[in-house]
């Protein structure tokens, strides 16, 4: 299994730099490195509590958002264009150095 890097910006503008594994979603990663997100499914993609912003960079490299995605979506705060749910990501090479920003989650 391959390492791969990535940077959380937290909710005061600090960011992270997270080593995840090939293979696990970016809702684990940030979450075992103890990062303030709720998480609240265990990445059932019920919640939208791992709501995250996606560089701009990333947006297109990312797989599209599915149906259940997008309607978890409709229920979380502040969703903008590149708003993605963590749950949802599932880390692979092509993702080595994707940057998030945790969004808003009250």
């Amino acid at each position: 299994m391959q390492t791969i890097h990535v940077t959380v910006t937290d909710y005061e503008g600090t960011e992270h730099r997270l080593d995840g594994l090939e293979g696990w979603r970016l809702m684990e990663v940030i979450r075992d490195y103890g990062l303030p997100i709720k998480a609240e499914c265990g990445g059932a993609c019920a919640c939208a509590t791992c709501h995250v912003y996606v560089a701009a960079a990333w947006v297109e490299k990312l797989a599209p958002k599915t149906a259940d995605e997008e309607l978890s979506l409709d229920d979380a705060m502040a969703v903008q264009e590149n708003s993605r749910l963590s749950c949802q990501i599932i880390l692979s090479p092509e993702h080595e150095g994707l940057h998030v920003t945790l969004a808003p989650n009250p």
